[in-house]
């Protein structure tokens, strides 16, 4: 699933990717707006949050928006760097990055009570899921070829109404129903995680940041734990 770039890469692959990590972005973003009061998977509501404090002069908002911002570019960034240092064609390129972000997820689940007492901690700790969601959102359209995205839905939503368009019209249906099957999938894990992400987070609080780190942990490990069951049944059926 994390493996598989270029020419390797099946529609199914893109399917998996989508579905563990729309559902870790989704719950991150919904248990970290009850938390912090923040969107902290995506950076449009912060670019419209600079403009708005721009205009009415408050400058240390403005400061805090600006910073928002240039954390998700710079994870973008990092992740970006660190595929292209280490090599698109090694599984270290897309391993390290998803350390990062779970070593983020984690530190959030473990320090968010203690920082949520200070106001100021708390906006660099929706800061900091803005970094590891940028490097999220980078990291899948590398190794998707541009195809899935899975921290935020504007752009879903904006691709599933032309591939709709384009069924209407005619298109080639068996492509187009691979492509809004993929669309559909990313907008319920997004939103199936943002649902589990509110109601644990309400009853667990920032220990609710455990799962969406278990989640992609679940995607690292993905293609270890399938090729060992695969390699298993088939030693069985021997």
């Amino acid at each position: 699933m994390l493996r598989h770039t270029g020419q390797r890469r099946s529609f199914l692959h893109d399917l998996r990717l989508a579905v563990l990590l729309s559902l870790s972005a989704g719950f991150i973003n919904a248990a970290g707006f009850i938390a912090f009061q923040l969107l902290t998977t995506n950076v449009t509501g912060h670019a419209a949050l600079l403009a708005v404090n721009i205009a009415q002069g408050d400058y240390a908002l403005v400061q805090m928006a600006a910073l928002w911002l240039l954390l998700f570019l710079a994870g973008a960034f990092s992740s970006g760097l660190i595929i292209a240092r280490v090599g698109r064609d090694r599984t270290a390129a897309y391993v390290i990055p998803i350390l990062i972000i779970m070593a983020v997820v984690l530190a959030v689940a473990l320090l968010g009570a203690s920082a949520q007492e200070h106001v100021l901690y708390t906006r660099y700790m929706a800061g900091a899921l803005l970094y590891a969601m940028g490097m999220q959102n980078a990291l899948v359209s590398v190794i998707s070829g541009a195809v899935v995205r899975t921290t935020h839905l504007t752009g879903m939503f904006t691709d599933l109404g032309i591939d709709l368009s384009a069924m209407v019209s005619g298109g080639e249906r068996s492509q187009l129903r691979q492509s809004i099957l993929l669309r559909v999938t990313i907008i319920l894990s997004f939103l199936s995680g943002g649902v589990a992400g509110s109601l644990l987070f309400m009853s667990w609080q920032f220990s609710a940041f455990f799962v969406p780190a278990a989640i992609l942990l679940a995607a690292l490990f993905y293609d270890y734990f399938r090729i060992r069951l695969v390699r298993a049944v088939r030693r069985h059926q021997q």
